[in-house]
């Protein structure tokens, strides 16, 4: 099969981090070549070099055959390499058609022509099976049409290389299958694909070929029917890593968090969330399931205090903490893992040691009499680095300079090193590899064992069947049943989050 693609003794470094360490990878022709690793293993730099955002310190990129120079972007679009990138680069006021063209203007008279554009918009949208509207504006299309206007503008500008980066880490496992889709038949019109992911399920479903990185180098290139899910992550982990969750029957207390009709409204004021209620006991972890879009982001707003309720209480540690401020409620005792940790959990520009303190800072040791005090602030992040696991070369670097694993360990320590009775986990482990995936599973399960209340939201149906006790399930706002979680199948939860009616269940308000 034909090589399109060729990177060799490919090398590149950063302050303290070797990111690739003379890596040779190569994409043959109409196949999709997975990329795994942990997160900071290398991938994502690799394909950032190939595609111009990077300079290599060493090493060849060489297009069918031919040594390329990449000086930017621009010049990988011109040799046909086009890349998807896990935070898409879209304009939401934009059209599809205008964020298509971005860059690349078709201009009739001196003005932009729309009309031309979306015409080649429908022909790429029909040859490649993506369907979407030219003239929809980008904010209002889900996660998943989002996604195929990125995949439409590479190939707009004719790219025969496809780099999508962890292109599942934001849609649903029916978005998913079909980007899989989509992937195989770009694949039968002679596009080749190379995609990133830690995903073991979707490159044993997908790919062609797996290549694994760890700690920046090639650890091993193998076919699909070669190996296993635990053969990958011992490769990528560099140990054997338990892919199965360990815990023992939970041991539930008190309630510590009552919720009761709760209505709120998302961002253009309809109603997302309705009349919704439940409660978390101590010592036991409530997953709430359900497909991403159907409330689950503006209840957990909600409870933290990011959003206001128009209607309904919210009870927590036993006192009424409903359109409370988010300060308040977290004195009282609740950490919160957010769903956006770029948006809500850090402020990326602020060292490690500042974003381990962000809701404490205020509070002795860390600050006295208004004034911060750094040797408390230092020997606490130097603790949390430790006890956590968090890969940094020293606590003062920026927390944008972590890969998303030691982000959201940050988070996690930060979270978990203070005296709270409730955990509000959303979308814990979005984004995450093998390692840290089972790293903070064992810390939320270490927290229920504790005696701690835990509210799990994930849109992996696998995660919530794994860590929860009970299981909610959300469809359109509401919870539509509440079920003991080892008395429900797979394919009962799947139906119930698409809105089939549960007979013969728990009432929702339990």
């Amino acid at each position: 099969m034909t090589i399109v693609l060729e990177a060799k003794n490919i090398t590149k470094q950063f302050p303290g981090v070797l990111a690739n360490d003379n890596v040779d990878f190569d994409l043959r022709q109409g196949e999709i070549h997975a990329m795994l690793g942990e997160n900071g293993a290398g991938k994502t730099t690799l394909m950032n070099i190939i595609y111009g955002l990077y300079r290599p310190d060493a090493g060849q990129v060489s297009v069918d055959g031919q040594p390329i120079v990449i000086h930017s972007p621009k010049d990988s679009i011109q040799h046909g390499i086009g890349m998807v990138h896990q935070h898409f680069m879209l304009i939401p006021v934009f059209s599809v058609a205008e964020n298509i063209m971005l860059g690349d203007e078709t201009t009739r008279y001196g003005a932009l022509d729309r009309k031309t554009v979306a015409q080649r918009v429908r022909e790429l949208s029909h040859q490649y099976g993506l369907d979407v509207d030219p003239h929809a504006l980008v904010g209002q299309l889900p996660v998943g049409l989002q996604q195929r206007v990125e995949i439409i503008k590479t190939l707009y500008r004719d790219a025969k290389i496809l780099i999508l980066d962890e292109p599942t880490a934001v849609l649903t496992p029916q978005e998913a299958e079909d980007l899989f889709r989509i992937m195989r038949e770009l694949t039968e019109k002679g596009v080749s694909i190379i995609f990133i992911t830690h995903k073991l399920k979707e490159v044993l479903a997908v790919a062609d070929r797996i290549t694994v990185m760890r700690a920046g180098k090639v650890v091993g290139t193998v076919k699909p029917k070669e190996t296993s899910e635990k053969k990958l992550a011992a490769l990528m982990v560099g140990r054997e890593v338990i892919l199965k969750v360990e815990k023992g029957r939970a041991k539930p207390g008190a309630e510590v968090l009552k919720v009761d009709g709760l209505k709120v409204h998302d961002k253009r004021g309809l109603e997302s969330v309705s009349g919704v209620s439940f409660s978390v006991r101590a010592g036991e972890v409530l997953g709430i399931a359900g497909v991403q879009g159907n409330g689950q982001t503006e209840l957990v707003e909600a409870l933290t205090g990011l959003t206001h309720s128009p209607g309904g209480q919210v009870w927590f540690a036993g006192s009424d903490v409903t359109n409370r401020m988010p300060r308040t409620i977290t004195e009282t005792g609740m950490a919160h893992i957010p769903e956006d940790r770029l948006r809500h959990g850090l402020v990326l520009s602020y060292a490690v040691a500042d974003n381990m303190v962000l809701n404490t800072y205020y509070l002795p040791p860390f600050g006295v009499g208004g004034i911060l005090q750094p040797k408390a602030i230092d020997a606490n992040a130097r603790k949390l680095v430790q006890e956590f696991d968090v890969r940094t070369p020293s606590p003062y670097v920026p927390t944008s300079k972590l890969s998303g694993g030691n982000q959201q360990k940050v988070i996690v320590a930060r979270e978990l090193s203070r005296e709270v009775k409730l955990l509000i986990a959303n979308q814990p482990t979005r984004g995450l590899d093998v390692g840290s995936i089972e790293y903070i599973h064992k810390e939320i399960v270490a927290m229920r064992d504790r005696g701690l209340g835990v509210l799990l939201v994930s849109a992996e149906l696998d995660e919530i069947m794994a860590l929860s006790d009970r299981i909610a399930v959300m469809y359109r706002g509401q919870i539509v049943t509440i079920a003991e979680a080892g008395k429900v199948t797979r394919e009962q939860l799947g139906l119930w989050m698409a809105g089939a009616h549960p007979e013969g269940l728990s009432h929702p308000h339990t």
